[in-house]
């Protein structure tokens, strides 16, 4: 039988209700078969970066964070806008792995949850291939749930289940990942 894929899946958004992570949580729910989507737990427990504390002084936290980044097939990213910009704790979680060899090449995918956020959408597509992570283009995700009531977010949601569109940028990102052997 051959391996699932391993998509590990990071949420900017650190709030529990945060419409990011439904879409990511969507994502993970509705995978297809040879495909498991987890959602990252770490980044709100990550220290501040300090390039004094890589290397023999890395955390432990971080060394587990980078571990689960190094496994991954690919790397699933869902942010919102913070007053035109990245959250902090994304970018900080970013800025940890900036020295590392766990990212050059991974292929990446953006999943956005808003009709909104393009700032932070350039300033994520330039980070992450500022990291020379490569970005799946064919597999980006934007469906709005910004504003909505939970209702509206489920609705939302189940349409673009029976639509499939989930599993359609799932499908084409894995497709992406599997033309270059990661």
């Amino acid at each position: 039988m051959e391996k699932p894929l391993f998509l590990y899946a990071l949420c900017g958004s650190q709030r529990k209700a945060s419409t990011n992570r439904r879409l990511l949580e969507a994502l993970r729910d509705n995978a297809p078969a040879g495909v498991v989507v987890e959602i990252c737990e770490l980044i709100g427990e990550l220290p501040i970066f300090n390039p004094d504390r890589e290397g023999e002084n890395t955390p432990a936290i971080v060394e587990e964070f980078a571990a689960k980044i190094r496994a991954a097939n690919g790397i699933i990213v869902a942010c919102p806008e913070y007053a035109h910009g990245l959250p902090g704790g994304l970018k900080n979680a970013l800025d940890w792995l900036v020295s590392r060899d766990e990212v050059p090449f991974k292929p990446a995918m953006i999943a956005h949850a808003s009709h909104r956020g393009d700032f932070a959408l350039e300033q994520l597509t330039e980070v992450l291939k500022t990291m020379s992570l490569r970005l799946v283009d064919e597999a980006f995700l934007k469906i709005s749930l910004l504003g909505k009531t939970d209702g509206g977010q489920s609705d939302v949601l189940a349409e673009a289940v029976k639509s499939g569109l989930l599993v359609s940028v799932l499908v084409k990102f894995c497709a992406a990942i599997n033309r270059v052997g990661v």
